[in-house]
């Protein structure tokens, strides 16, 4: 299993960032052992449109099977259950807490979007 989490930068311990479309970057995370990789996310960070869509294809490419991130919308959110990713959204604190979390049964997996497109 690889757990994907949004991040303000390419540190476990780094703050989550609420964003997915146009987070930093993401931390693809072996929840096991907690090993993680960083995948930057540059290209989506000034896009005029599209950025959750290109987001969501990178999360996809990286077998990641769950995104835990603090806001996901509609297309994003179609792309990611689409490719069977289970999305966790409303995770607070750093990267590795909301790891944490997720392991313990605290996040709930979400069930739609919880942002209109374009949020920033």
């Amino acid at each position: 299993m690889k757990i994907a989490v949004t991040a303000t930068a390419s540190d476990l311990d780094a703050p989550m960032d609420p964003r997915f479309g146009r987070a930093a970057c993401f931390l693809v995370v072996d929840p096991e052992s907690m090993a993680w990789s960083v995948v930057e996310n540059t290209q989506n960070l000034n896009a005029a449109q599209g950025a959750g869509i290109q987001a969501g294809k990178t999360i996809v490419e990286t077998g990641s099977t769950v995104l835990i991130t603090g806001n996901c919308g509609p297309k994003a959110f179609r792309i990611l259950t689409g490719a069977g990713i289970k999305i966790v959204t409303g995770a607070k604190g750093s990267a590795r807490q909301a790891v944490e979390q997720y392991k313990a049964g605290e996040l709930q997996e979400a069930t739609d979007a919880n942002v209109e497109g374009h949020w920033i």
